[in-house]
């Protein structure tokens, strides 16, 4: 176990493997580690030869944090993940991934430093933009239910609800946060949108989108929308079980050829991305 100290909180975390290209995972919102392992969404689980890092974000699983929600906004949090890679792997490019919020996490630190990035993983896209609005809605009630009721009676109705479709067969598991922190979280999430279309637009890396059927909080459009933007994006769509079961190998396939190449921090060269042709969407 490690430790990242961040300003308001002190994050825990993991650095497993010695050698290969540098990679970080991040959970989503109400999740951990922990609990990414237990619902599947732990996909570098497979990876070698590689120093990957996970950590908890803040007032998540292990880690601490305070009662501001501004701290749990996804900009805020691109700055925890900054300081984290500037921790362990100074000076490098790094494979990053994440999922929901932490795809906004990384989406935010990679348009601010987009040299520090090698290449990008972006697992179950969550609302964003048009579709923020009314999600922003459901974040400020839960704050509210959590502090009226308790965040028992808040996570209890969820232990009966269906899972997607491609997640269907794996363990259900509560909300991995601090109940004392959690109102401040959804507050912050509440405040987080992705980044502006236009600089995401200016990722020129290779970037490869998990994104799985029937799931409000992550829905279709906003994976279709990341793929048109992104020129070197590629859409994977999970609607069974099976093909849920491949997001470990199609990650490892996004990290695979940068194991051979030493990445500098800074990009080999600043020419635009190929324009992306025009193809089927799965």
């Amino acid at each position: 176990m490690a430790k990242i100290h961040v300003p308001g909180a002190v994050l825990d975390a993991t650095l497993t493997g010695t050698s290969g290209p540098a990679v970080v995972q991040l959970h989503g919102l109400a999740s951990s580690r922990t609990r990414d392992h237990v619902v599947g969404l732990d996909t570098a689980r497979d990876l070698t030869g590689v120093r990957l890092l996970r950590y908890d974000a803040r007032g998540h699983g292990r880690s601490g944090g305070r009662t501001v929600p501004e701290d749990y906004a996804w900009d805020h949090l691109a700055t925890d993940l900054l300081t984290a890679l500037d921790q362990f792997f100074p000076g490098e490019q790094v494979y990053g991934a994440g999922t929901s919020m932490g795809l906004g996490t990384v989406l935010h630190a990679a348009v601010r430093e987009p040299d520090r990035f090698c290449g990008l993983t972006l697992q179950m896209p969550p609302t964003a933009w048009e579709t923020r609005v009314p999600q922003r809605g459901f974040y400020l009630g839960a704050a509210t239910a959590i502090e009226d009721h308790g965040f028992e009676a808040f996570v209890a109705p969820g232990r009966n609800a269906p899972p997607p479709p491609a997640q269907v067969g794996w363990p259900h598991a509560d909300p991995d946060m601090d109940p004392d922190l959690a109102p401040s979280v959804y507050r912050g999430a509440a405040l987080s949108d992705l980044p502006d279309k236009e600089l995401i637009a200016g990722i020129t890396v290779p970037v490869t989108i998990l994104s799985w059927t029937d799931d409000p909080t992550h829905p279709q459009s906003s994976a279709r929308l990341l793929d048109e933007l992104i020129p070197q994006a590629k859409l994977n769509v999970a609607r069974t079980p099976d093909d849920f079961a491949r997001w470990p190998d199609l990650f490892a396939a996004g990290v695979e050829p940068f194991k051979t190449t030493a990445a500098p921090k800074k990009a080999a060269s600043t020419k635009a991305a190929p324009t992306k042709a025009p193809r089927d969407r799965a």
